[in-house]
């Protein structure tokens, strides 16, 4: 991965052109680069920007010059000063939403949007288990569950991830370095299980986030950042009392536009009302790409991260 300078055409005629004020670093950003999601090379990376529109294409009639606007979708390419961005994927940006508190939360918070409210409808006092409970997408999750009244139980490793969950809304937080975490869940739910587990880590949990359901629970596998999944074996499914297993992307969930504005406006609006607060963990200058990339695969980072042009 290298930084680069090349001249920006203006946009085309369905494009607005962008100045990038803050970049969002997501670990979408990692898949793509190591390849387990390929990119056609050469390729541009990242999927989540917030800036100003400088240039608009003849069709586009939503947007203005001067424009506060943002994205979280693809294509990819925001690691960049400057770029053309399709206008049917941008976003406006309300006033009371800054740049950094935007690009540090847009595609986590729809990640989230998704998770909870549309590929699982979490529910008031629902015990619901989330892995990965420390982090970016994590700690947006414990505040949006809490903030349904759910039950919250998360999932991380270290007293340091684990407190910053606690203090995200989770009711419960397993560290998984020093507790079983399949015994602590079944303590919680009385030997019932979880209708729900939201699991970001792939094959390592895999075995632990079936054991944690419940009855016709719900395994919503949306990331691998523990490597590769194994095959999903739908008799297992049958034996463990009709389990789901889904694997969404928020790509799928923000597809068509109205569910893009959706999503997005909804991750406003919990965050003007003081619902989900932002923590940016790290901020890093756009030459500084590598480092952040080395830093999240080391586990040396906690809530969000931003590029700074």
């Amino acid at each position: 991965m290298t930084l680069n300078t090349v001249t920006i055409a203006p946009p085309r005629d369905d494009e607005v052109q962008i100045k990038q004020n803050v970049i969002g670093f997501n670990y979408m950003d990692i898949y793509q680069r190591s390849g387990l999601y390929p990119l056609e090379l050469p390729s541009g990376i990242g999927l989540e920007a917030a800036g100003t529109i400088q240039d608009i294409g003849k069709n586009v009639t939503e947007f203005r010059l001067g424009d506060r606007v943002a994205y979280a979708t693809a294509p990819q390419g925001a690691y960049a000063e400057y770029r053309n961005f399709p206008a049917a994927r941008v976003v406006h940006l309300p006033d009371e939403m800054s740049d950094e508190k935007c690009a540090a939360t847009l595609f986590k918070g729809m990640t989230v949007e998704y998770l909870l409210n549309r590929c699982y409808n979490i529910k008031s006092d629902e015990k619901v288990l989330f892995l990965g409970s420390g982090g970016g997408v994590g700690t947006l999750a414990g505040q949006w569950g809490n903030s349904k009244g759910a039950y919250m139980i998360g999932v991380d490793g270290g007293e340091e991830k684990c407190q910053l969950a606690r203090d995200s809304g989770y009711a419960e937080v397993i560290d998984f370095t020093k507790e079983d975490v399949v015994e602590r869940v079944r303590e919680i739910t009385e030997g019932r299980g979880v209708p729900v587990v939201y699991d970001p880590i792939g094959g390592p949990t895999y075995q632990q986030t079936l054991d944690c359901l419940g009855s016709r629970g719900y395994f919503v596998s949306f990331g691998t950042t523990g490597g590769p999944m194994p095959a999903v074996d739908p008799p297992i499914l049958q034996k463990r009392d009709s389990l789901y297993f889904t694997r969404p992307t928020v790509a799928t969930y923000t597809a068509k536009r109205e569910d893009l504005v959706l999503s997005a406006n909804s991750v406003f609006e919990m965050v003007s009302s003081n619902k989900i607060k932002v923590e940016i963990g790290q901020r890093y200058s756009l030459d500084e790409a590598v480092k952040v990339h080395e830093e999240t695969e080391a586990g040396k980072t906690k809530g969000s991260s931003i590029l700074v042009p």
